[in-house]
């Protein structure tokens, strides 16, 4: 019985197993994103971040407000402690006999009087108990008041690096996609290359058969069509890891089966002004927000350190209930009491000075690092601008070419069929072609890239993706 369970359970597992591996998942770029953005695990550690910030928020808030404890106690001397403390024994006879000797009632007489000694006594009961309620509210502490600015502005950086994950994200899609695309259209162009050599050659193999071209004409065509299918094979391979790719940043299973829906078409658009993108870059390029809330940050710990050079005010108030007793008959008293307690510190070996000091030097290295990001950020924005404008020329005139080298080959094919032309000339018009559809469609992939890069350097993103965290962001 227990093998037949195992058997069952493995088949219905194998089963399962390969209804998913049979099971096609079709994306758009959109789908891509959105399953990307559900399933990146950067994501999910920034918006961690982002709910670590709220609960810090409500900690530091709760520094700021008032403490009730309670604590109570019992103990039980097993040996009670003592004290040396003057024999009352003899102090009580010996000015009890003084005074008798002084009034005359008795003969003076020096042995009735005992030595003067001290004698280990003990005045504590044996059993004590207590039970308080202290009660406290700071007054002021710079350091408390300080750290609520500064968990706010921690949960600020938090959403910003959540922004900047999603923005990331989305760049990465874009671009892993467009590589499925353009591995796929270039595997198009070569299939289309082959189809056209095995076209050619079963025309090669017709004129043959009348005695219009010699055999050797179609082997050298037989050797060309040969010669394609490795390179079909090549692209073969580049789509499968192009699309494993594109799983690794989806985060969904190596073993999934993925197709992707679209193409990498240009569309004539005007794009804004270089200095337009340049001021948009550094004003919402999400890394430079980055470091800017960061240097918030830094000035707030500087406050928070400085803070102990200020005095802490604190108010209290405590009510007790007390009892002691040498066995359970307790005798029980209350105590209250209400006060302010101050405490600043005189010195402490220059620790606050140095460390303050840390912070302003901290501050001044993020505001370098602020420099240095921006002057990368608009040399990265003028280079890609500068790219876009040479590949949106570029493509203009190779489209025209692949026109142009279409007509070309028809001609070609034409005049061989015609016997007006050789074999060669067919060959060239065939492959200047396959050439300038993958310059055309290399073009239109790099200028695609590059503006998704772009429009990721000056912070733009879809809003349908913040929808995404809009939770976390607002």
């Amino acid at each position: 019985m227990l093998k037949k369970i195992f058997l069952l359970a493995g088949f219905v597992l194998s089963s399962i197993a390969l209804y998913a591996q049979q099971t096609t998942l079709t994306l758009t770029m959109d789908d891509a994103i959105k399953t990307a953005l559900r399933n990146n695990r950067e994501i999910k550690l920034a918006k961690l971040d982002v709910e670590k910030g709220e609960a810090a928020v409500k900690e530091a808030f709760g520094y700021a407000m008032p403490t009730l404890d309670f604590s109570a106690g019992f103990s039980h001397f097993l040996k009670k402690p003592m004290m040396p403390f003057p024999d009352f024994q003899a102090m009580l006879n010996n000015s009890t006999y003084g005074i008798l000797f002084q009034e005359g009632i008795i003969p003076y007489d020096p042995n009735k009087l005992m030595p003067m000694d001290y004698k280990l006594q003990s005045f504590a009961l044996a059993n004590n108990y207590k039970a308080e309620f202290q009660f406290s509210q700071i007054l002021f502490n710079s350091a408390v008041f300080r750290g609520i600015g500064a968990s706010k502005i921690y949960l600020n950086l938090a959403k910003v690096k959540l922004k900047e994950t999603v923005s990331q994200t989305v760049l990465k899609v874009k671009k892993a996609f467009y590589g499925v695309l353009l591995t796929e259209q270039l595997y198009d162009i070569a299939l289309a290359r082959y189809n056209n050599a095995k076209e050619h050659l079963e025309n090669v193999k017709a004129m043959r058969e009348q005695g219009l071209v010699p055999e050797f004409t179609e082997m050298r065509v037989k050797v060309e069509v040969e010669n394609i299918k490795p390179i079909l094979k090549q692209l073969e391979n580049a789509h499968t890891n192009a699309l494993n790719g594109l799983k690794i940043v989806l985060n969904i299973p190596q073993e999934s089966k993925v197709e992707v829906q679209g193409k990498l078409e240009y569309t004539e658009d005007e794009l804004p002004l270089l200095e337009d993108l340049i001021a948009a870059g550094k004003e919402l390029n999400l890394n430079i927000q980055t470091l800017k809330v960061k240097k918030q940050l830094d000035k707030e710990m500087k406050a928070i350190d400085a803070g102990a050079y200020w005095p802490t005010l604190v108010g209290f108030a405590n009510y007790a209930f007390n009892g002691t007793g040498e066995k359970f008959n307790f005798t029980d008293y209350q105590t209250s009491t209400i006060g302010i307690s101050f405490s600043i510190n005189l010195f402490q070996g220059m620790r606050t000075y140095h460390k303050v000091q840390q912070d302003e030097i901290t501050i001044k290295q993020t505001s370098e690092q602020i420099k240095t990001l921006t002057d990368a950020t608009v040399m990265q924005i003028v280079s890609k601008y500068n790219d876009l404008l040479r590949v949106k020329n570029e493509i203009l005139s190779m489209r025209d070419n692949v026109k142009l080298a279409e007509e070309a080959y028809k001609i070609a094919e034409d005049r061989f069929n015609h016997g007006l032309s050789s074999r060669l000339e067919v060959n060239d018009a065939d492959v200047a072609l396959s050439k300038a559809r993958v310059n055309y469609t290399q073009a239109v992939h790099d200028y695609l890239v590059a503006k998704a890069e772009l429009y990721d350097l000056v912070g733009k993103i879809e809003q349908e993706y913040l929808d995404y965290v809009k939770d976390y962001i607002e």
